[in-house]
């Protein structure tokens, strides 16, 4: 299960992670955003213990939307280390994903 990102919460989670790091971007009025959310999960579950999965608000949250540079969603962003290694943007089958996650594991 993805976990709730928030400009409070980001850099504990995603940044100190000893694991990879997925962070979806998003937004309530997103239709694309609809369509990557349950993917993500997905992807959460598959590789549960391997990796963290975090949703986050862009709306709600814009100090780490602008940190970051988000102008499009969804937007995907790979996260190693505490640094952004790789990144989607838009909606994209789920293999494409698991393709970029498979790196850095």
């Amino acid at each position: 299960m993805a976990l709730e990102l928030t400009d409070a919460n980001f850099d504990e989670i995603v940044l100190k992670s000893d694991k990879p790091v997925i962070v979806d971007l998003w937004a309530v009025w997103c239709g694309p955003c609809r369509m990557v959310g349950p993917i993500i999960e997905e992807i959460g579950k598959d590789y549960e213990g391997k990796v963290v999965i975090g949703k986050l608000d862009v709306d709600n949250n814009p100090a780490v939307t602008a940190r970051y540079g988000i102008r499009n969603i969804p937007t995907i962003l790979f996260f190693k280390d505490g640094e952004v290694v790789d990144k989607q943007v838009g909606a994209v089958p789920k293999a494409m994903l698991v393709g970029k996650l498979e790196q850095y594991l």
